[in-house]
């Protein structure tokens, strides 16, 4: 991940799901209730309350039952939660805007005349803001958008129409109209006081909606403007796709990626290892993927569907690709599973491996071992801070470490030490850079060292905890997993010191450890490494499941976890599979898949663009909400003379 594509992420921490619109609705009546009892003068505080919810409520319930209707028979997609949560938003601008023109009134000159202009501009603000969102989510035209949008204003211009006591000004209808709709003598005494609002108001607020309107149209223009020349994509798409997403759980913001997306050629490596009378104990999958961008849309949730679909326990290391490599659609992720199916359905079994090899060049150290003529490999930067590593460097790697004489090669990318969003350089492993050479030149060793090794017959034991913690705390549906692999002689008391240089004579177990996570925080992998004693090599690795950033761009493996009960929990995980040791054979093969993912520089040019957006779009919402608040006193002077 760049600096770009973090800031993009950072944005994450203003996302919130939207609540049921019951609870919103309940809210509005209570903030209702609570300022009528602060407004309005009747005989009881009750009554004071009934009032708040009547004059200040109802049209905010009005909003909330009514906009998705109309919106949908439009062709749009507001949930009752969306419009609840909307309407509520627009209530409480409305009660702040009207409480401090309340203050202003009272201690200045302007009188009861102020409060109502400044009425007038909250009904026609909320108008604005309304139609901005439903504009943004339902993807509707001005002119479709503002019946919806128009719902709040409309239902508390009608409430301020009839008891305000506009009504005597237009004289028509009989004693029977006047005495159903006129109902200025029932109103509050606060409210009485607005009585006799001349007429010209409503066309002034009519004026100032239509001024308003052009505003947000004007906003949502200049803005788009980015997206359509560099992406060829409305803005909108992403924002409608993006809420949606975040708020309701659709799938829309697939649509946007697949619109972006590129057609790409990507390996698909399958380690499989079986018990010699046959049953499969676990299956090792690395597609050249990225579980991106989040949640579970597109591959976000990649490494739960491998995990599905293994006979034996799944371990979905972290591959050498970035953002650029993720998937658009979550339907792609059935094209990996069955090319993953292809590969291990043409796997060749072979009983022996060879000890672990651990080499350490520049900031990378690679640990390797071989089971047969194939090789898994991973890579880690720890104690240094690193994230993704581009695929053309992962591909560099494992052509370095074929040359050799290894047949395949499973190079997976530990991702496990990195200091979040924090800095301008975050960790990416580029081509050209000093790292990725660091890389590429160590997988060579760690290949050749493996080619020449001796290769004897070998163990498996697996052991899973799917552990209590959720993905707010940074641990994915897979939980914690780990495979330790015994070659002959190893398990004598201080045998972890004996085989330190892990190419003795004596025998070894070597741990990788599985963290269904996005990265680990600084000190941890190595903290890790160095308690761990009943083993004599280990490795951490994380998925990098991007189901831990629905709701946070920050969210590593031992973030929110104390790293003392990560750790025991890990220590007890490798205990267990120490005691399922067993006999096993193993096999690798690749195929390629073909699929659609972002593309090169996509992922950049996308947070790019989205950044430009964010910087320029506060500014630009400031120039216009100017504006619009000079033209709209321009309007109430004109009027007064």
């Amino acid at each position: 991940m760049t600096a770009t594509q973090g800031n993009l992420a950072s944005l994450s921490r203003f996302v919130f799901r939207a609540p049921s619109w019951y609870s919103s609705i309940g809210f509005a009546l209570l903030i209702a209730a609570v300022i009528g009892v602060g407004a309005f003068d009747s005989r009881f505080v009750f009554e004071d309350a009934w009032e708040g919810v009547f004059y200040i409520g109802l049209p905010t319930v009005a909003a909330s039952v009514f906009t998705p209707y109309v919106d949908r028979k439009l062709g749009g997609q507001l949930s009752r939660n969306q419009a609840s949560l909307l309407a509520l938003a627009c209530e409480l601008v409305m009660i702040a805007v009207v409480m401090v023109a309340a203050v202003v009134a009272v201690l200045t000159r302007l009188g009861q005349g102020f409060v109502v202009d400044a009425l007038l501009v909250a009904l026609a603000s909320i108008f604005a803001l309304r139609l901005f969102v439903i504009m943004a989510v339902s993807r509707q035209r001005l002119l479709v958008a503002s019946a919806a949008a128009s719902i709040q204003t409309v239902s508390a211009a009608v409430l301020l129409f009839v008891y305000s006591g506009t009504m005597r000004y237009l004289e028509w209808g009989g004693p029977l109209t006047r005495a159903y709709l006129f109902r200025a003598n029932e109103a509050p005494e606060r409210i009485a006081q607005m009585q006799y609002i001349d007429p010209e108001k409503f066309a002034i607020l009519a004026g100032l909606c239509v001024v308003y309107a052009g505003g947000v149209w004007l906003f949502l223009t200049v803005i788009d403007q980015p997206w359509q020349r560099s992406l060829g994509v409305s803005v909108l798409d992403f924002v409608r796709g993006f809420i949606g997403h975040v708020a309701e759980g659709t799938r829309e913001l697939e649509a946007f990626f697949e619109d972006i997306g590129e057609d790409a050629i990507v390996p698909v490596t399958v380690l499989s290892i079986r018990r010699p009378e046959g049953g499969e104990k676990a299956r090792f999958v690395l597609p050249m993927l990225h579980p991106g961008p989040m949640g579970d849309i597109g591959g976000g949730n990649l490494p739960r569907r491998i995990a599905e679909q293994a006979d034996g326990l799944a371990f979905p290391p972290h591959a050498t690709a970035g953002h650029d490599f993720n998937l658009v659609t979550e339907r792609e992720v059935g094209t990996v599973i069955d090319t993953a199916e292809t590969a291990y359905q043409r796997i060749e079994y072979d009983a022996t491996a060879t000890k672990s090899v651990r080499v350490s060049e520049g900031d990378a150290t690679l640990t390797g071992q071989a089971f047969g003529d194939n090789a898994f490999l991973t890579s880690t930067f720890s104690p240094g801070f690193a994230d993704d590593v581009e695929y053309a460097v992962g591909l560099s790697a494992v052509s370095e470490a074929r040359t050799g004489g290894l047949d395949d090669v499973m190079l997976a990318d530990a991702h496990n030490c990195n200091d979040g969003l924090a800095g301008e350089n975050l960790g990416h492993v580029v081509p050209g850079s000093e790292r990725s050479f660091d890389m590429i030149y160590g997988a060579g060793e760690v290949g050749e060292r493996l080619a020449r090794a001796t290769r004897q017959p070998f163990e498996l034991g697996v052991a899973w905890d799917e552990t209590s913690w959720e993905p707010e705390d940074g641990i994915g549906p897979l939980g914690i997993r780990v495979a330790v692999f015994d070659v002959p002689g190893s398990s004598e008391p201080g045998g972890r010191q004996a085989a330190k240089q892990f190419d003795g004579v004596g025998g070894q177990q070597t741990a990788y450890v599985f963290v269904d996570g996005n990265n680990m925080e600084p000190g941890l992998r190595d903290r890790i490494v160095s308690e761990i004693d009943a083993v004599d090599v280990v490795e951490v690795l994380t998925t990098d499941t991007h189901v831990v950033n629905t709701m946070k761009a920050e969210n590593q493996v031992g973030d929110a976890i104390p790293e003392s009960d990560l750790i025991a929990v890990i220590a007890d995980l490798v205990d267990r599979a120490k005691a399922d040791l067993e006999p096993v054979e193993a096999g690798m093969e690749s195929e390629t898949a073909e699929v659609t993912v972002f593309g090169n520089d996509r992922t950049e040019m996308l947070a790019s663009t989205a950044n430009a957006a964010v910087s320029m779009g506060a500014p630009l919402a400031g120039a216009i909400i100017t504006a619009a608040l000079a033209v709209s006193a321009l309007i109430f002077l004109v009027a007064g003379l």
